[in-house]
């Protein structure tokens, strides 16, 4: 598996940067050729699926995604890092991806790190998947942040 990770600054509080990272369905305006489906009912919490779409008609596959992990920022104290684990299940694309939110002076640090395994890419090609998952999930951190 090809890993990484991310790590930003904002001025956002915790809270709005945790609501905006986990609007599913946001995400595919920072994905190319990709739309979202949330596939169980709100709210958000363990269990919640979502099916990431990309592609052209025939030419495309789905991201499934299931979250494991989910534990919103509180207010203060240790619970006041929030993270949110999701494993992914497609047929095309494994790993996992987690997210930690937490206060720092004046906002908030995010950190977005993850493994990716597109089945049939050899290991030899993990730096060059690697760089290709720095680059689409900074895209999507850069992008929920600053709307």
């Amino acid at each position: 598996m090809a890993g990484f990770l991310i790590a930003r600054t904002t001025p956002l509080s915790p809270d709005v940067a945790w609501r905006r990272l986990t609007d599913w369905a946001a995400h595919a305006a920072y994905v190319p050729l990709t739309t979202i489906t949330v596939t169980t009912p709100p709210p958000t919490r363990e269990g919640t699926t979502f099916v990431a779409r990309t592609g052209l008609g025939r030419l495309a596959f789905d991201d499934v995604m299931r979250v494991v992990r989910w534990e919103p920022p509180a207010a203060t104290g240790a619970a006041a890092v929030g993270r949110c684990r999701l494993a992914k299940q497609g047929r095309v694309v494994t790993g996992w991806a987690e997210v930690e939110v937490g206060p720092r002076d004046g906002g908030c640090r995010v950190v977005w790190r993850g493994e990716v395994h597109p089945r049939g890419v050899p290991d030899a090609f993990r730096p060059v998947v690697a760089g290709s998952a720095r680059w689409l999930y900074g895209r999507i951190l850069d992008g929920l942040l600053a709307r």
